[in-house]
């Protein structure tokens, strides 16, 4: 990042020799992600975060009045304010997508798949025109069968658009399968990718590419940037660059590009999620041994996320307990809906912090142990 900071101060910014500089990071950086969610990089757009990812095709689609949304119970509340503020200002109806008591880990598997194909039956409307489901859910940790949802979706009169949030996914399992499935799939990179924060991505369908109109413009947008668009009736992009806005930090694509690279030499998606999956069940199972700890997880975690629920004699609240841990170098976070604890586990995890967290918690819980 460094490096490319001081190519572009020499070259000049906003000079005529800096732009073709620019024009190769981001097009590398696009094929990059692309190439990571299957899909052609025309379905690849760049941006800052999942939010603006998941909401920015969201918010260009065509509705109409009475048209419904169907949300999932474990959606972020970031998604969810958003979601209902469209719903507000185009009188949409929101229903309820129950999936926070799937919770069977990763050796049923298939269990999960099949509720969560029945609890979307039974959820689905009409007029429903946008289903969103994250790909792993951010609290319990549980996985969803995207490409068979949106399979199930195909089916229904309406043909809902299907938004996955990927905040959790990329760069900890294998997705794609579900990019590839999904109408908007979006993620960043400043999780567990590991990269800097303000730079993600999200793969668009093409009938996303077909339907919806650009919502926030910028020059970025316009197939000609240098003129203005007053007498021309289609200005945009027509592939994915019409959700991008305008200027960003060029800077941020070779830091994302550097730790994939990093990714890469530790192996295969399924070699990393294997890894990631032996530390999560080691924590799974030490939690579930520790009294006064409860996985939410019957199971072990298909990925790096383990929630967990702790009585402690001392009433403590869970946030108190993050900020207790937290001083002794050890962070992890409480969540609201449900209520618990999540510690994550990643390639980078060593197990003796895996024993020194499980520690901290036993003497958290029982200090005259």
């Amino acid at each position: 990042m460094t490096t490319s900071w001081q190519h572009i101060q020499a070259l000049g910014p906003f000079t005529t020799d800096v732009w073709p500089y620019i024009s190769v990071e981001t097009n590398k950086t696009r094929a990059l992600l692309a190439r990571m969610c299957g899909v052609a990089p025309h379905r690849l757009a760049l941006t800052e975060n999942v939010t603006s990812g998941c909401l920015l095709p969201l918010w260009g689609l065509p509705f109409e009045a009475g048209d419904r949304l169907l949300i999932s119970d474990c959606e972020h509340p970031g998604v969810v304010a958003a979601c209902h503020e469209l719903a507000r200002r185009e009188h949409l109806e929101v229903d309820n997508l129950s999936v926070q008591h799937f919770r069977q880990g990763r050796e049923a598997q298939h269990e999960t798949d099949a509720g969560v194909l029945q609890a979307l039956d039974a959820a689905l409307k009409p007029r429903t025109r946008v289903v969103v489901l994250s790909h792993l859910l951010w609290n319990t940790g549980q996985l969803m069968p995207i490409p068979a949802v949106a399979d199930h979706l195909r089916h229904h009169a309406q043909q809902p658009f299907l938004l996955v949030d990927a905040a959790q996914s990329m760069g900890q399992i294998p997705l794609e399968a579900a990019a590839q499935a999904a109408d908007i799939y979006a993620f960043t990179g400043h999780k567990w990718t590991c990269g800097p924060e303000g730079l993600g991505g999200v793969a668009l369908s093409e009938r996303i590419l077909n339907q919806a109109n650009p919502t926030l413009i910028g020059w970025r947008s316009l197939r000609d940037e240098t003129r203005a668009v007053i007498d021309d009736p289609e200005p945009f992009h027509q592939d994915s660059r019409r959700f991008e806005i305008a200027t960003s930090c060029v800077p941020l694509m070779a830091g994302l590009r550097q730790s994939l690279r990093l990714f890469a030499n530790e192996g295969n998606e399924q070699e990393r999620l294997q890894t990631i999956q032996s530390l999560s069940s080691e924590l799974w199972r030490q939690i579930k041994e520790l009294p006064g700890t409860t996985p939410l997880l019957k199971g072990e975690p298909p990925a790096g996320l383990v929630s967990f629920q702790i009585n402690d004699p001392s009433g403590r609240s869970p946030a108190e307990v993050v900020q207790i841990l937290g001083r002794s170098g050890i962070w992890i976070r409480n969540l609201e809906e449900p209520i618990c604890l999540r510690a994550c586990t990643h390639i980078t995890t060593k197990p003796n912090e895996i024993n020194r967290f499980v520690d901290a918690l036993e003497q958290l819980i029982f200090p005259n142990h």
